[in-house]
């Protein structure tokens, strides 16, 4: 009981006041206090301590406890737990921002509802469904009073969110078979017509569902009370006289109507309305079953999240997602990221400053004013989907209303000055356009449901009931193309929606008076890449953005920004989106944001760089991406913010295309390199279907039915088996003897494969290379003499993407880059750390693994000035190198993994730390570069010399050895824009 808990906290307290060893007494002060304080027996099978976490090396979560989700950072007695610490990899971060960066790396299911730092004196407490938001801290010395402010350590019935989430999958599970037993009733359940009723009558039935639990229908159970009395062959009937009902004001209802009919309230809303329209078939006793025990009896549908079951519910009733057999919707953390950036975390530093005056008169005009100012703020969801960014936004919103109201209610007499609803934010105040009219309907029912739940809460504050029917806020959510729509003129589409005779508060007069402009645009715009975009959804595009000259080359969701940045214009309007990493990666940062930065001088205020965007489908669907907060640049914005992949902000001065600290600046294809170094070519294209390329197995028995042909016989090597070791071969019969081709049926043979294919080509360049069967499509090999091999993908896992040196002799496909002519030097330039930020900010993505760049990465890297051993990047000129540099002087030894060492004489500093890497992997012949650039088991002596080349590397371009990724980035896209002005 609270008594004893308050004695224990006391003793507790007292006892750990002059201890703090972080080593040695964390596990010792936790077990304490949650079997002193909060009763657990156990509390070693309660709590866990150094449970490892994956971050590109193992490091240890302090402590977690499972059944809560509370993950805690523990740090010793004189920690100041908000200063940054140097982390292992050289980064600065705070105790929050460390376990941050440990949770994110955790499965979604063991993500923490809360993270705690603390350091025996201070409990930080952090609440991850606002994550940015500042801590409650609770003292030590304070314990004894406040104890309770812990009770979610041990509290699991109390932990909402997941309870949430789970209720809600359920519910959608539910919904899931409602759905399919209804549809086998119907006469034609393919026909469009049918499927559109069935989801109207589904959105319906899910809401009486609610209604009835959360009491909006009056006593409990009546919704299922009025159906249980009909047999199943009467279901249909009852149906849709109750539909009827709901959608009739009393007065107008029928006098003689059944009473358990007329005990049913007027819903109004539109959720309602034309029930002769929707086609409701007959049920069977299964499908009733279904509706009344288990849909119904079985289950509590007021407990669901309306932001998690509305997308839920429309994924588990799409067609398309049902195919795919997974339930889609968007974590309510990744919302956050969006919407608490871009708006919520200055509200709730504003509302708690509020709640901070000391002066009663004073705090209560203010929270009536930020209560005016939140209930006049207006939203938009461009692709909205379900709705979920409206709808947790709205919770948000009155969640912060519950609190200045909950503090107005307890100053006294607050309420007796106020005119009208004590509810002043509304569902009015969002907007939404939507393709799909399932998912409009699916939209409107969760915002409904929402702002029942927090009337509810409302009504515990203030201890009164509050009317919620009729609904008199109506969800302005549009169905349609949002790329062909005018978005400043929604008004009309809303009053549209309810035909010739609207509600009032829905005409069109109403709406556009209460609608004066947009104060906030967000949204998860679709995902169709650039190579999948073809036709209208191109011509929409194009139609939209006739700045962009490369049309084919953007992702669909540029559509969105390209409509918020013209709506937005010269006003203060602020927006936030997610979309594919994509548009911020190689050649579409010019094409998408070069026009509009020069056209429409918009600037980014905060962004995500890439980051794993899990949807929680059953079938474990992730994207990669970005988020992007951004406005016109008269809109003012405090501080630019740029959150790295552990979602770690950092305040920087400007962000540009591509995510960067850096001023914008836009990289485009170069077909030479900015800087005095041998030019970098694409690998060789056999464009062969298959007949020049051979396994291991099929060289060995070409050489032994015909041991002429291994001559032709070269290794080909690709990424593929670049990095990973792998064996590959091709025949090679440049300058082949023909009469020598003849005495080798098996090689023509293969060699008349490849004519059959180009002839049988629809590309007419293809047809035309069957004239030389013999040779690959595309000859870049350099003859005679070693080169630099640079896979085109390799995994964003490895903090350097292998390159290495090939021998003349070994054939580089076309999914690798060859640098002949370059020396040790240019090796290890280009595997540093430098290069590989670079690389890293401004290279294309294969989902999110580096796709490397001749034109845009290697052509336009900003090689370091004359500071080595006659070395130099001047703008592009005359070749500095002599031909003695780049002649080898070593014999060639040749590891398994094709690679080539001690290739170069070390001339300088730089080409001494690359023969370093280079004996460094020669120390471990057994091992793949897959194994080797692991970061788990890269082997010591390869990191110390990698290290050792990053740090000659930096001392070349001037830079100190500790500078972060993000300022190396700047420093180089700077020294790009004075070379490339040249």
């Amino acid at each position: 009981n609270p008594s004893s808990q308050r004695a224990a906290a006391k003793a507790f307290a007292a006892e750990w006041s002059d201890k703090g060893y972080e080593k040695g007494e964390t596990a010792a002060f936790w077990m304490s206090l949650l079997h002193k304080i909060f009763g657990i027996a156990d509390p070693a099978a309660f709590i866990r301590f150094e449970s490892q976490v994956k971050l590109g090396h193992t490091s240890f979560i302090d402590a977690y406890i499972p059944a809560t989700k509370v993950m805690i950072e523990q740090k010793g007695k004189d920690i100041d737990l908000l200063k940054p610490a140097k982390q292992s990899d050289g980064s600065l971060l705070t105790p929050y921002q460390q376990a941050k960066r440990y949770a994110d790396e955790l499965e979604y299911s063991k993500r923490p509802r809360w993270i705690i730092v603390c350091n025996f004196r201070e409990f930080h407490v952090h609440d991850m469904e606002h994550p940015h938001a500042a801590p409650e801290i609770i003292r030590l010395a304070d314990l004894p009073k406040e104890f309770h402010r812990l009770s979610f350590l041990t509290d699991s019935g109390n932990v909402h969110l997941k309870r949430e989430m789970e209720l809600s999958i359920k519910a959608g599970e539910l919904v899931g078979k409602l759905y399919d037993a209804i549809l086998a009733r119907y006469i034609n359940p393919a026909a469009p017509a049918t499927l559109k009723s069935l989801n109207k009558l589904c959105v319906r039935l899910v809401f009486c569902l609610y209604a009835e639990d959360a009491g909006i229908f009056g006593s409990k159970n009546q919704f299922h009370d009025y159906l249980a009395r009909f047999p199943a062959r009467d279901l249909r009937k009852a149906l849709i006289e109750l539909f009827a009902v709901l959608d009739t004001p009393p007065a107008a209802r029928d006098p003689y109507l059944d009473p358990e009919l007329a005990a049913f309230p007027y819903v109004n809303g539109g959720l309602f309305a034309d029930a002769e329209q929707i086609e409701i078939p007959q049920f069977d006793d299964a499908a009733r079953e279904l509706l009344l025990a288990r849909a119904s009896d079985d289950f509590d549908w007021s407990e669901i999240s309306p932001t998690i079951f509305g997308a839920v519910f429309e994924s588990t009733l799409n067609p398309e997602t049902r195919r795919s057999g997974g339930m889609h919707y968007t974590s309510i953390e990744n919302i956050h990221k969006v919407i608490d950036p871009l708006f919520l975390d200055a509200l709730q530093a504003e509302l708690a400053a509020i709640l901070d005056l000391k002066v009663s008169k004073t705090r209560e005009r203010s929270l009536l004013d930020f209560q005016e100012k939140i209930a006049a703020l207006t939203f938009l969801d461009p692709a909205c989907g379900s709705g979920n960014f409206l709808t947790e936004t709205y919770l948000s919103l009155r969640r912060m209303e519950n609190r200045a109201i909950q503090s107005l209610a307890g100053d006294g007499n607050a309420f007796l000055n106020l005119k009208g609803e004590i509810i002043k934010v509304s569902i009015g105040q969002f907007y939404g356009i939507e393709i799909n009219d399932f998912a409009v309907s699916v939209a409107q029912a969760a915002l409904w449901i929402a702002e029942s739940q927090m009337m509810r809460e409302t009504e515990e504050i203030v201890q009164a009931e509050l009317d919620f029917l009729p609904l008199k806020s109506y969800a302005n959510i549009v169905e349609g193309n949002a790329l062909r729509m005018d978005w400043q003129h929604l008004g009309k589409a809303v009053s549209n929606r309810f035909g010739e005779n609207p509600p009032p508060e829905t005409s069109s007069e109403a709406v556009e008076n209460r609608f004066s402009h947009f104060d906030y645009i967000m949204g998860n715009p679709p995902f169709v890449g650039a190579m999948l975009m073809k036709g209208e959804k191109r011509d929409e595009v194009a139609a939209i953005f006739p700045e962009c000259s490369k049309i084919g080359e953007i992702d669909y969701v540029a559509g969105w920004y390209v409509k918020a940045v013209k709506l937005i214009e010269n006003t203060k309007i602020h927006c936030a989106f997610v979309s594919t990493n994509s548009v911020v990666q190689g050649q579409q940062v010019e094409a998408i944001w070069r026009p509009l930065f020069e056209h429409y001088r918009i600037c980014f205020n905060f962004a995500y760089r890439t980051f794993r965007w899990d949807s929680e489908t059953t079938d474990k669907a992730a994207v990669h991406c970005v988020i992007i907060g951004f406005s016109h640049q008269s809109a003012g914005f405090k501080q630019c913010i740029l959150f790295d992949e552990n979602s770690v902000p950092k305040t920087v001065k400007c962000i540009n295309g591509y995510l960067a600290d850096a001023q914008n600046i836009f990289i485009s294809n170069r077909s030479a390199p900015l800087c005095d170094v041998p030019k970098m070519f694409f690998g060789n294209m056999p464009r062969d279907g298959g007949g020049f390329i051979l396994s291991p197995e099929e060289k060995e028995s070409l050489v032994k039915s015909e041991p002429l042909s291994e001559k032709w016989i070269h290794p080909f090597v690709g990424a593929e088996e670049f990095i990973n070791a792998k064996d590959r071969f091709c025949l090679w019969l440049v300058n082949a003897n023909p009469s020598e081709l003849k005495k080798c049926p098996s090689v023509l043979e293969r060699v008349e494969s490849v004519r059959q294919m180009r002839l049988a080509s629809k590309a007419a360049s293809t047809r035309k290379m069957a004239q030389t069967p013999t040779l690959f499509a595309q000859i870049t090999q350099p003859p005679g003499k070693p080169f630099i091999i640079v896979p085109s993908v390799s995994s964003e896992k490895r903090s350097y993407v292998p390159i290495g040196f090939m021998d003349s002799e070994t054939i580089a496909s076309n999914l690798v880059f060859a640098v002949p002519d370059a020396t040790l030097f240019h090796f290890g330039i280009l595997t540093s750390s430098v290069h590989m930020a670079w690389m890293r900010a401004v290279c294309g993505r294969l989902k999110s693994d580096y796709r490397y760049s001749k034109d845009i990465v290697y052509n336009n890297f900003p090689w370091p000035e004359n500071r080595e051993g006659g070395h130099s990047c001047p703008p592009r000129g005359t070749q500095e190198q002599t031909a003695s540099q780049n002649s080898p002087t070593h014999a060639l030894r040749s590891t398994p993994h094709g690679e080539d060492r001690n290739v170069f004489p070390p001339s300088d500093k730089i080409s001494q730390t690359a023969q370093g890497i280079l004996d460094a992997r020669a120390l471990y012949p057994d091992c793949s570069l897959a194994d080797l650039y692991d970061e788990t088991t890269m082997p010591p002596e390869l990191r110390r010399a990698h290290q050792a080349n990053d740090r000659a590397v930096m001392e070349a371009y001037g830079f100190p050895p500790s500078l972060p990724e993000p300022e190396i980035v700047a420093a180089l896209m700077r020294r790009y824009q004075s070379l490339s002005t040249q």
